[in-house]
């Protein structure tokens, strides 16, 4: 292992205070023996620990078996600053602000999708937007854009896509308060504003998938989940409105580093004293952008249903189709933690993690009360994702776990690993139809290109961060 590097147990890792002199926490990170292998082979370490210099962070830096190195922070880190002396920072939140999943529960089953498996993938890619620059059904004017960035996916449920219902079924009732649409930038309104119900490219994906295993039969009958039951995975942001919130604030935190005399190691964490003007002005368009993504996702899954009652000649009674949950990857969130016997308002920046309260936590919907908050973590497209719920994560992450398998390989190197194959024909092989706008998307996102989520949700699960539920196994994915 590195110098320096400290194995605590079987599923964490410590980064000492001294490992890089300016360090003001440690750093810790959760995998086992064989993902630390592969966590070494990036930059992963030395930006958790450049994490651990942002003024005012509290307990540790820390970093999920999912973590790979990103811009700032690494992708798959967590840190939480003190509100009344800390900082902000646009790097440990990321550019794909609220890049989330929602999960949808059918009452089908695979043996009734099987036969019609196919058509229903082309009807889902014909019907969803998908792949770069994609452009949505729906067209909102500068003004027009202010009621979903401002009323998240309310405002969506108002218009008549979904229901109310879904509401409180999703992180945050999908919408964050003191969201100010006058923050964001002219340029990032122009991008989102024809890309509200689009799925986007990258790693972003809709997916049918059919309950392969239950190991908490309870939790899986209080979130609705039963063996062979079809579901409906959503993985997608604030598409180019997120990411121009992003750049534009990176351009307002290297001028506030310099303004306020803050060192730091890497100028791509670049930050802002909490209660200052800058801090303010990134608060209110990321959260604009967090509700735009609620609404992004909330469009999708009403369109997807509508795909599945066209499709299968049904009625949405017997289709069934409802939210299970809605969890948010990239976002800082005002909430109180206990830190050495305190309790302290702390801005908790997740980047590619994923809340996951215990529990009888306030913020759960009344329903989920008894068995914790749903954690939907979704692997690659051809093997499988998961569904956890929240267990200890409070006291040893401030309520977080992992958030997806995390990349091994660079799209770059996936592209050159795939060359020759057709991997829509091996994962048609493997019974899982996929339909991209093309072949290049699919290469990059091969499963290959990434860890075994089973052993990355494995480790969350034996270090008492979340508790595994169900694990569900692609059958048609579509990507842009």
């Amino acid at each position: 292992m590195s110098k320096g590097v400290q194995q605590l147990d079987d599923y964490r890792w410590l980064l000492p205070q001294d490992y890089k002199p300016g360090m003001r926490v440690p750093g810790i990170i959760y995998a086992d023996d064989i993902l630390m292998q592969a966590i070494m082979k990036d930059l992963s370490l030395e930006q958790v620990a450049n994490g651990a210099f942002l003024p005012g962070i509290v307990k540790a830096s820390f970093a999920m078996p999912d973590i790979h190195q990103g811009y700032g922070l690494p992708v798959g880190g967590v840190v939480a600053t003190d509100i009344t002396d800390g900082v902000v920072s646009p790097g440990a939140v990321g550019y794909d602000i609220n890049c989330g999943v929602r999960l949808l529960r059918t009452e089908l089953t695979k043996e009734e999708v099987r036969p019609k498996l196919k058509e229903l993938v082309l009807a889902l890619f014909s019907e969803i937007p998908t792949g770069v620059g994609s452009r949505g059904r729906i067209r909102l004017s500068r003004q027009e854009m202010e009621a979903p960035l401002l009323k998240g996916a309310a405002w969506a449920v108002k218009q008549g896509y979904g229901e109310p219902a879904d509401l409180a079924c999703i992180e945050s009732g999908g919408c964050l308060a003191d969201a100010d649409p006058d923050a964001v930038s002219h340029k990032a309104l122009e991008r989102g504003s024809s890309q509200l119900g689009t799925l986007g490219s990258g790693n972003h994906f809709l997916e049918v998938q059919a309950v392969a295993e239950i190991y908490d039969p309870h939790a899986a009958e209080v979130l609705g989940l039963f063996e062979g039951q079809v579901t409906v995975m959503i993985h997608t942001g604030s598409r180019g409105l997120g990411h121009q919130v992003c750049t534009d604030s990176l351009v307002e935190m290297e001028r506030a580093v310099r303004k306020y005399g803050i060192e730091l190691p890497d100028r791509q964490l670049a930050c802002t004293p909490w209660k200052s003007p800058e801090a303010t002005q990134y608060l209110g368009a990321m959260r604009a952008a967090a509700n735009f993504a609620w609404n992004n996702r909330q469009c999708l899954a009403h369109w997807a249903k509508e795909v599945f009652l066209k499709v299968f000649g049904i009625s949405p009674r017997t289709l069934g189709l409802s939210t299970v949950y809605d969890v948010a990857h990239n976002i800082v969130k005002v909430e109180e933690h206990e830190v050495e016997g305190r309790r302290l308002k702390l801005a908790v920046h997740r980047k590619g993690a994923t809340r996951a309260f215990p529990p009888g936590h306030p913020e759960l919907p009344a329903h989920y009360q008894a068995i914790g908050q749903p954690v939907l973590i979704p692997g690659d497209m051809g093997r499988a994702s998961f569904v956890l719920v929240g267990t200890g994560a409070m006291e040893q992450t401030f309520g977080s776990t992992c958030h997806g398998a995390g990349r091994v390989m660079s799209r770059h190197a996936a592209i050159k690993a795939a060359k020759g194959r057709a991997i829509h024909r091996e994962l048609e092989d493997q019974g899982i139809i996929v339909k991209a706008s093309g072949q290049e998307s699919l290469a990059e996102e091969m499963p290959e290109a990434y860890k075994d989520v089973t052993q990355v949700v494995t480790v969350v699960h034996r270090a008492g961060l979340s508790k595994m539920v169900a694990r569900l196994r692609p059958m048609g994915v579509i990507k842009g």
